[in-house]
């Protein structure tokens, strides 16, 4: 493989840091964070806030910034350091706790910085809590001589010390967003007023961040994969069957759906037209925010062999202005239509298929928590 050329092998090294790439970096990290909950207090009004607490861990991790299999930026922003540039009032902060050990330094008590970030929370308007994990939890290895030496985390709940930072702060009954940094499905466990999730954003990650908090970019990104409620509702780890597991097979157990993620505006969809080679929406933004939203195609045909539940057979990503509308084709790919039987074999078993559209899946939890309605049709090869 690496012996052929490729148009790769003529980039320049002159190239490397330039505002081109810089840019695009950003974007990238923009489009791809997740605004999973929102009780209408995003986007922040900066004039309401004096002071806000910006708490925990991954606050101004550098790490959590980058993830893993990645190069060396020439210049990172943390989520701190976003929100500072951004707000121009206070802003108080505090590590809060270590990602996953008891302590912050060998030296020191069990919980040595809660304190601290309780106190940064009882002085502040509006807390932002940075939690979640890194490569040390999330990678190949970890962190030798802890329970994460694996590489892999236990549960889907954050690591104990960050439950416990993070209760003793909605103990203060101050507004409260979290940001979750990670590369996976986490269930925060916390009532709070929303969540983002921020993946590992890259190198201007920060700066993503506080462009979505105070409402330069609405968001827009979509879940990739299942957020389960729970681990201990998945089938045994060693059970290589998909029953239970994916969007396609899951029945339950989901906090949040593969293909979900909220805006800052609303959008419609109508007038869906499909054949067997592609189907095409109007999707109108008929909130008041400029935004991207996400039209998702899904499929499921009428025979035995097929997925339970429909599955994803194409996406768009769409720019619109308030009050813009625009009509979206999106191709349908061939496989599409074909399931996979137990030897292996593709092919094509159904002769109806019932055809979605709209920005989330075609269930009633993906409805009601975007408060949107999917589009169906029948296509018949």
């Amino acid at each position: 493989m690496f012996d052929d050329h490729t148009e790769l092998d003529d980039i320049p090294y002159s190239v490397l840091a330039c505002e081109e790439h810089k840019a695009h970096s950003l974007a990238c990290s923009e489009k791809c964070m997740v605004l999973l909950k929102n009780n209408g207090i995003l986007p922040l009004d900066a004039s309401k806030y004096q002071t806000i607490g910006v708490i925990g861990p991954n606050a101004n991790s550098r790490v959590a910034l980058e993830g893993n299999y990645c190069g060396t930026a020439d210049r990172y922003i943390t989520f701190l350091e976003g929100i500072q540039d951004a707000f121009p009032g206070r802003v108080l902060t505090s590590e809060g706790c270590h990602l996953y050990k008891d302590r912050t330094s060998g030296l020191a008590r069990a919980d040595d910085r809660l304190a601290e970030a309780e106190v940064v929370a009882e002085n502040s308007d509006l807390v932002i809590l940075c939690v979640g994990l890194d490569a040390f939890i999330e990678g190949e290895e970890g962190d030798a001589g802890n329970e994460f030496a694996s590489g892999d985390k236990i549960d889907l709940r954050l690591p104990e010390p960050q439950r416990k930072l993070v209760a003793k702060v909605m103990e203060k009954g101050k507004p409260v967003i979290i940001v979750t940094a990670a590369g996976s499905a986490m269930n925060m466990e916390a009532d709070c007023d929303a969540i983002i999730h921020a993946w590992y954003p890259g190198q201007f990650g920060g700066l993503a961040l506080a462009n979505i908090l105070f409402g330069k970019v609405s968001p827009s990104g979509k879940l990739p994969v299942t957020f389960y409620e729970s681990a201990d509702k998945l089938p045994p780890f060693e059970d290589y069957s998909m029953a239970g597991r994916t969007y396609r097979y899951v029945q339950g157990n989901v906090l949040y759906p593969f293909g979900y993620g909220l805006t800052y505006s609303k959008t419609e969809c109508s007038d869906l037209k499909a054949d067997s080679k592609s189907a095409s929406v109007t999707i109108k933004n008929i909130g008041s925010v400029d935004t991207d939203d996400v039209v998702q195609l899904y499929i499921k045909g009428d025979s035995a062999a097929d997925t339970p539940n429909p599955k994803l057979c194409g996406f768009a990503r769409v720019s619109l202005k308030a009050g813009e509308s625009k009509t979206v084709p999106i191709p349908i790919p061939q496989s599409a239509f074909e399931t996979v039987d137990e030897a292996g074999v593709r092919a094509v078993r159904s002769t109806v298929f019932r055809l979605y559209a709209g920005t989330c899946q075609p269930d009633a939890q993906s409805e009601s928590l975007t408060g949107t309605k999917t589009l169906s049709t029948e296509i018949h090869l």
